[in-house]
């Protein structure tokens, strides 16, 4: 029988040599592996999504862990409970009268507000009209200036932005500007030095050096917002950079949609910021609600709005799900434009379905986007939908961004959110659902517009080539981690 001493000699002193070692990384290896598994299951992922991550930990284990325990990460609870309670109620704005529409309420049930009327909403259409609106905002601000991008980029649009906000805060402007971390990696340290030396306040949402929550890496803030004195709001798919806005036009400016909305859904949009802040800056949320005037915006039109937000901090996914239900309850049209297309299969089918049903389902998307994986992962289902009878088109012009559904021609949906998983199920987004006339007759005449410049998609060739149909699976199988 071996000593003690022996056996101490062998593995304690000399663990390499006798095999100890790699006998412990081994066993680590599987006992991190079998949490990582479970943490998956617990996460109710998109199958595809948990079929990539299984692949991962399972054939390259030493590498799919860490990397799961860095990105894969799908909702933080703690957040998700607090804004659980946060669907403020607006005293003295009844919900209007398309709260009772089966979108609507299924918006509803998954954590959004009802509609709210009294509103007034114009649609900003080109690169040119967004930074007009928003210089005049910020120059117009007496009080507050509330602003959060996914990206502010270190050129003419974002040296501008930030010389405003310092003038303005030099001024006695009440300025926080909220940066995602990896979306302004290079411009929200120093280059946003001014707005601090003049008192305003910048802060990154979820820094991803250091980690500061589990999976933050992956979850990203793609949310844009401004809320100037608590009465008017922007939203939309535009970032503070010269690609998606300036103040002349530029022929490499990509196409893209927001609006500036007056009224009492400002409040909501405000609520979404003052959330997000608190969450980011660590500062208490009913502290930055005393700053709230009394009431809520007064009414500035005759529009519905229903604001929806979806990511790590909603229970659910309410944004999906009401994609989901504005699709499926189409009668007579389903019209979609986005930069980027990988749906998960239970919206794959239901396009389907709705354009074998006899629907007008048409999609746009960029001919080429500025994302070669994206681009390759949507190749099968855009050919799917296309055999199917929906119309999908390319659009010719450049880059187009923006994000647009609208539904029988009444129903429209835009925001910050793409047409693919990360959107649906991982980024912190925000949208706006709007049931009146005038914006529907905005976005059919902008929408006809991106038709006229988009080209369809060519038929497929009866024998695919042998090299790109590995990489559109290739893509197609990385798309849930995208």
């Amino acid at each position: 029988m071996e000593t003690l001493g022996a056996f101490y000699d062998r593995f304690i002193e000399h663990p390499i040599e006798n095999g100890l070692l790699p006998h412990l990384l081994t066993v680590a290896g599987f006992l991190l592996a079998f949490f990582a598994i479970a943490r998956l299951m617990s996460e109710r992922k998109q199958p595809g999504n948990t079929f990539a991550w299984l692949l991962a930990i399972a054939f390259v284990p030493y590498l799919g862990v860490p990397l799961f325990l860095l990105f894969g990460g799908r909702k933080i609870r703690r957040l998700a409970s607090l804004k659980g309670r946060l669907c403020p109620v607006l005293p003295g704005v009844p919900a209007g009268p398309s709260a009772q529409t089966f979108a609507a309420r299924v918006f509803a049930l998954n954590g959004s507000c009802p509609p709210v009327a009294g509103n007034r909403v114009q649609l900003l259409t080109s690169g040119e009209d967004a930074y007009a609106a928003l210089e005049r905002g910020l120059r117009e601000a007496n009080h507050t200036i509330h602003l959060m991008t996914f990206i502010l980029g270190r050129d003419q649009v974002g040296r501008k932005v930030v010389k405003l906000l310092a003038q303005r805060a030099r001024e006695g402007v009440k300025v926080r500007l909220l940066l995602d971390s990896l979306g302004c990696f290079m411009s929200s340290g120093s280059f946003c030095d001014p707005i601090r030396r003049a008192g305003g306040e910048v802060v990154k949402f979820m820094p991803v050096l250091p980690l500061q929550t589990r999976g933050s890496a992956n979850l990203r803030n793609h949310r844009k917002i401004a809320v100037i004195d608590h009465r008017v709001a922007a939203l939309g798919g535009r970032n503070l950079a010269l690609e998606y806005m300036g103040p002349t036009p530029l022929k490499r400016r990509w196409r893209d949609l927001g609006a500036v909305i007056e009224g009492p859904a400002v409040a909501l949009l405000n609520e979404i910021f003052l959330t997000d802040w608190a969450f980011a800056s660590g500062q208490r949320l009913s502290d930055l609600q005393k700053e709230l005037p009394p009431g809520v915006p007064l009414p500035a039109g005759e529009s519905e709005i229903q604001i929806v937000t979806s990511g790590p901090d909603a229970s659910g996914d309410p944004l999906y799900e009401g994609i989901l239900s504005l699709v499926q309850q189409a009668e007579r049209s389903i019209w979609i434009v986005t930069p980027y297309f990988i749906p998960d299969e239970v919206l794959f089918r239901s396009l389907q379905v709705q354009a074998r049903a006899g629907i007008d389902v048409r999609l746009v998307v960029p001919a080429r986007s500025n994302h070669l994986l994206p681009d390759l992962a949507r190749r099968h289902y855009l050919r799917a939908l296309q055999a199917a009878g929906v119309k999908v088109l390319l659009y010719q012009s450049g880059m187009n961004h923006a994000k647009l559904m609208l539904i029988d021609g009444e129903t429209g949906l835009f925001g910050s959110a793409n047409m693919d998983l990360r959107s649906l199920f991982l980024n912190f987004e925000v949208g706006a659902v709007t049931y009146s006339r005038p914006e529907a007759e905005a976005m059919r005449a902008w929408i006809t517009d991106v038709f006229a410049a988009s080209k369809p998609l060519p038929e497929s060739p009866s024998k695919p080539r042998l090299f790109p149909t590995i990489g559109e699976e290739i893509a197609r199988l990385l798309a849930p981690l995208l």
